[in-house]
């Protein structure tokens, strides 16, 4: 049984709910950035989804989706602070290792892929309703 093909909308909607889970893991790691702990294992790790392209033969289209969030970048830092209620039995703090410039250039990038496909939408929308009024 074959398969309904893609319409611009489903693709276009799948970009952007992958962009949003992009926003959010950007927001969540912004968040936390500074963030202190006891331990290497329990410090926040910057998080980030990992992107699935599909190829809809029956469409002709390419679409993505979020296949898992994983963690990634440098590990937590490690810091002699006895002083901190925080620290280990040796004194020390794991702070998270959140580069917050890249988490911003992140943000404006994911902001503006939603954006686009926003876009894509509107212009798909205003060229259907074209069309239909041609046809009157």
């Amino acid at each position: 049984m074959a398969s309904n093909p893609l319409t611009i909308f489903q693709v276009a909607g799948r970009a952007m709910s992958a962009q949003l889970l992009r926003m959010n893991t950007t927001a969540s790691n912004l968040a936390n950035a500074g963030d202190i702990a006891s331990s290497q294992e329990t410090a926040y790790k910057t998080m980030k989804p990992v992107f699935r392209t599909s190829f809809d033969a029956a469409s002709g289209l390419a679409t993505v989706d979020v296949e898992k969030v994983v963690t990634a970048g440098s590990e937590p830092t490690k810091r002699y602070d006895p002083a901190n209620p925080m620290a280990d039995k040796d004194g020390n703090i794991w702070e998270a290792a959140v580069d917050e410039t890249r988490e911003l250039v992140d943000m404006m990038e994911t902001a503006r892929g939603y954006q686009n496909n926003v876009e894509v939408m509107q212009t798909a929308k205003s060229l259907i309703i074209d069309t239909l009024k041609m046809g009157r």
